[in-house]
């Protein structure tokens, strides 16, 4: 028998697995909401990774087919997947994901020394060169706009073209947290704007849905102590008070906390991005600092900034305050008194 002391090492490749595992309830009501142009992006950014990686690695010298199998690059291009418009072209999603393998991931000396989430940096490529295509966002079913096929979906994804000459106006959207912010500019209260038809009981109708299934993957990450409670926690607690004060200041200008929990990719960001074991801290009290952080600034760049939403923004900056972060934060050595 084995020891209560020792423990099954855990690969890197089960790891991964398990997370992915995870992100597939999200995956299944993103399909049910939004048709199956979502699996298209996945399929070409995981295509687009395999590829990416065994290129890179080539090109570095290393073994190709170890890291092949270990599931980090299909681990980032579903990420990636997941945080663009469904409806993005082909070469949108060839883009992102070749940035993010080869220059977020191989240009800083590959899995484990990379300081950025490498999908965020893949998203904000995207966001800061191309802001029309990440903009056509689908609208979910049952809102009474045209709604596409499986096959006039794939036309679009490899053609650009819509049919019977039908513009994209007439089959996207913008975001729940881009309408919200348009309409409040326009000064309209927030009663009044989240009583339009795109929006449901916790965020917009359809995304909240995606929100909830996010959490439950994030359940099962937690369940099997792939994860931690701390970082989900820090940074949802911290986005929830933020958003909580400035209601509680100006209602009329500000909505519920339990929006911005619900829209977006704020769960996404809770439980798949920030707890991502290379860019994030080592220490405990970093974990709180680091997460509660981007919970902050997630806030901020949503209700101030230029963008819809401040996750991937968020996670960057303070994927920069990593090793300042783990500096000042390393407990005291066993056995050495505290210099004060």
């Amino acid at each position: 028998m084995f020891s209560p002391f020792i423990s099954q090492a855990t690969s890197v490749r089960a790891i991964m697995f398990k997370v992915m595992l995870a992100l597939l309830p999200a995956i299944a009501v993103y399909v049910w909401y939004y048709g199956p142009a979502i699996l298209v992006s996945i399929t070409l950014a995981s295509i687009t990774a395999l590829i990416t990686e065994a290129a890179m690695l080539k090109l570095r010298g290393r073994p190709i087919a170890p890291f092949l199998r270990d599931n980090s690059a299909l681990l980032t291009a579903w990420l990636l997947a997941l945080s663009i418009p469904p409806l993005a072209p082909w070469w949108l999603v060839v883009v992102g994901t070749m940035f993010a393998i080869s220059v977020a991931k191989h240009l800083y000396g590959g899995l484990g020394s990379n300081p950025f989430n490498p999908a965020m940096i893949g998203y904000a490529v995207l966001i800061i060169s191309f802001p029309l295509q990440m903009t056509h966002w689908l609208t979910p079913h049952g809102l009474g706009q045209l709604e596409l096929s499986v096959m006039q979906q794939l036309q679009y994804i490899f053609s650009g073209q819509l049919p019977g000459g039908a513009t994209l106006d007439a089959v996207t959207m913008a975001t729940p947290l881009d309408t919200l912010k348009t309409q409040l500019h326009l000064g309209r209260m927030p009663e009044e704007v989240l009583g339009m038809p795109i929006y449901g009981h916790l965020g917009g109708i359809g995304s909240e849905m995606v929100a909830l299934a996010y959490l439950l993957g994030g359940a099962y990450l937690l369940a099997n102590r792939i994860i931690t409670w701390h970082l989900p926690a820090a940074f949802l607690a911290s986005l929830f008070v933020t958003a909580g004060i400035f209601h509680l200041a100006d209602p009329a200008h500000y909505v519920s906390p339990v929006f911005h929990w619900f829209s977006g990719a704020a769960m996404l960001a809770a439980f798949f991005i920030l707890t991502d074991p290379v860019t994030s801290p080592t220490t405990l009290r970093g974990k709180f600092i680091f997460a509660a952080g981007a919970g902050f600034l997630t806030y901020i760049i949503r209700v101030f900034g230029g963008f819809p939403d401040g996750v991937a923004f968020a996670t960057l900056l303070m994927n920069i305050c990593v090793p300042l972060i783990d500096t000042y934060t390393q407990p005291r050595v066993f056995g050495q008194k505290d210099e004060k």
